[in-house]
């Protein structure tokens, strides 16, 4: 696709998908603004890039449709010394949008060959505040974090684990539930022994498969 044509669907992408459904902060907007989501697609779906669907990627996930994208963006205001913990790396936008926004990324994915893709293409474009290793919910890196986006596949109940990983102030995206009741919730951690959820918006993703069930019951 010829540029002109690229930067006039990233424009659509944003005024007739993603401004209609939901306020979005102008930090967000700028940011998926700037980064070539088209450069982060299989190419056989490059044309597809801005279009408002699911993307399938190697290895059997899909990329949100971009208003989705915009809205977990928008949900964890993020700051720009926060440190951020990702978890599932996949074709690296969201790694890129979140090392835009904030401090410093840890993205971990429990396929290596996410991360190395994802490796090439955060360099192309110059974004070195982010680490890429492997991980997943049940080997999650040491520390403690201001921001936590689950991007992998949801989970079945809170994770107690992914919840205490959090400085208190901290924000946690997660898609939590069971199909086909499914909710994108956002987790705060208000003090250090108390947590807020708040349900967002109704979807259906796949289950994390390396994510047990949680003794921890769930209520929105």
């Amino acid at each position: 696709m010829h540029q002109a044509l690229l930067e006039t669907a990233r424009h659509n992408m944003i005024m007739q998908q993603i401004r209609p459904w939901s306020p979005i902060s102008d930090r967000v907007l700028e940011t998926l603004q700037s980064i070539p989501r088209e450069d982060f697609v299989p190419a056989a779906y490059r044309n597809l890039a801005f279009a408002d669907l699911e993307i399938p990627l190697a290895g059997g996930r899909c990329l949100p449709p971009p208003r989705v994208e915009a809205r977990m963006l928008d949900a964890l205001a993020i700051r720009a010394n926060d440190n951020i913990l990702e978890i599932g790396t996949g074709n690296g936008y969201l790694s890129a949008c979140l090392a835009r926004l904030g401090g410093y990324v840890t993205s971990i994915d429990s396929n290596p060959d996410y991360s190395a893709e994802a490796g090439k293409r955060l360099a192309r474009l110059g974004i070195h505040n982010i680490s890429l290793s492997r991980g997943d919910v049940q080997h999650l890196p040491g520390g403690s974090f201001d921001v936590i986006l689950l991007n992998a596949g949801a989970l079945q109940r809170r994770h107690p684990g992914l919840e205490q990983a959090l400085v208190p102030g901290g924000r946690l995206f997660a898609v939590i539930g069971q199909a086909p009741a499914m909710q994108a919730c956002l987790i705060r951690r208000s003090a250090q022994d108390q947590w807020q959820c708040q349900a967002l918006f109704e979807t259906q993703i796949p289950l994390l498969e390396e994510a047990p069930a949680q003794a921890q019951g769930f209520s929105f």
